[in-house]
């Protein structure tokens, strides 16, 4: 079966088609206000994002990146702090560190679900190498919660923040309780193609921690208490009211759009379960939202050909990992699961605006393909 149309990976534009009614009143309403900077949108979204996650307080920033480096700084992580991540996650993760000041150390990711290993985090920190981490940043890739509950006990007793990494998973959760709602801080993306995506870019930091907040609320805007006067060295990094409004828009409807990922991703999981590919895991207690479906084979790059060929896009997220890239090489770890699922991994077409047809599609050309192998 080919599919009556290309099938792109992500399509932001089916998402403003599915609420462009109440976007374009959303976007005249900021117009005819007159405000577009940190006004009565923004608060409003704030609020909103934060009860809906179960936390606080959240604070709108201008990017994911920033809403991460800028959670990092307000949380006290600077210069020459170490701070322990993954190296398989996007580039942007490890950029904020290193613009928070700190140097990231990389840890292994488990197997099924390669999110951060809670036995690698517990032996990095046991290990004893001076100097020792001050923050782990697990990071929920592919809208898989990482091992929350795990990832936490072991910076507890360690004295290590935990500062979330969400920028993939908005909605996502573990036992009952929303991802951006178990560490000190969490960082989200608002990037358009995001389960919960803007019209352009934007984030936010979430926390339970008012301090650490007000924090954040002077730092995205140069470091102001009071108008004009710097109190700490700060940057422009502010969620603009135009996006804030559309994301309002979108907010009530993300519960309902990543309930359609999960019933796609029961659809490929069932369709391509024939294959020899290895199919994504996901914790036991763990809600997933199905940002990426990502598949893994040793052919990825000829599966990949083969979809192409029939107008499927499929994606590679990522293929290098950080810890291998020239700007953050570090020879002297070797990550044996990031750096095989790196190799291996290919994103298939996942959004709301797929039909069931539109996967039935995508499965048949992979089990034909994975078939012809012999």
């Amino acid at each position: 079966m080919t599919p009556p149309r290309p099938l792109p990976t992500a399509d932001p534009r089916a998402a403003y088609h599915a609420a462009g009614d109440e976007i374009q009143a959303a976007i005249r309403r900021v117009l005819e206000s007159g405000r577009y900077i940190l006004g009565p949108e923004v608060e409003a979204f704030e609020r909103e994002f934060a009860a809906y996650l179960g936390c606080a307080r959240a604070v709108g920033v201008a990017s994911g990146t920033d809403a991460l480096e800028l959670a990092l700084r307000a949380a006290g992580i600077g210069a020459g702090d170490r701070v322990v991540t993954v190296a398989l996650t996007a580039t942007a993760t490890v950029a904020a560190i290193a613009a928070a000041g700190a140097r990231a150390e990389f840890v292994d990711v488990e197997e099924r679900t390669l999110t951060l290993d809670p036995a690698a985090l517990a032996q990095r920190l046991a290990g004893g190498s001076a100097p020792a981490p001050q923050a782990v940043v697990p990071v929920h890739l592919y809208g898989n919660p990482a091992d929350l509950p795990g990832i936490t006990a072991v910076a507890r007793r360690h004295g290590v923040k935990v500062i979330e990494d969400c920028a993939q998973a908005h909605g996502a959760g573990f036992q009952g309780r929303r991802v951006g709602a178990w560490g000190d801080a969490a960082a989200f993306s608002f990037y358009p193609t995001k389960n919960l995506g803007a019209i352009g870019d934007g984030g936010a930091v979430t926390t339970d921690d008012p301090r650490l907040a007000e924090e954040v609320r002077r730092l995205r805007q140069y470091g102001w208490r009071d108008r004009y006067v710097s109190e700490t060295p700060g940057i422009n990094s502010r969620l603009d009211e135009l996006q804030a409004a559309i994301l309002r828009v979108k907010l009530p409807r993300l519960d309902a759009d990543n309930e359609r990922r999960r019933n796609l991703a029961a659809r490929y999981l069932a369709g391509l379960a024939s294959t020899r590919l290895v199919l994504p895991g996901t914790p036991a207690a763990g809600e997933p939202v199905w940002h990426q479906f990502v598949v893994r084979t040793p052919a990825r790059d000829a599966l990949r050909a083969r979809l192409a060929a029939a107008g499927i896009e499929a994606a590679v997220l990522y293929p290098v990992p950080v810890h291998r890239q020239p700007a953050y090489r570090d020879d002297a770890v070797t990550l044996p699961v990031t750096e095989r699922a790196c190799r291996e991994l290919l994103c298939l077409p996942l959004h709301p605006g797929l039909s069931a047809g539109d996967v039935d599609a995508v499965c048949e050309h992979v089990v034909a393909w994975d078939a012809a192998r012999g």
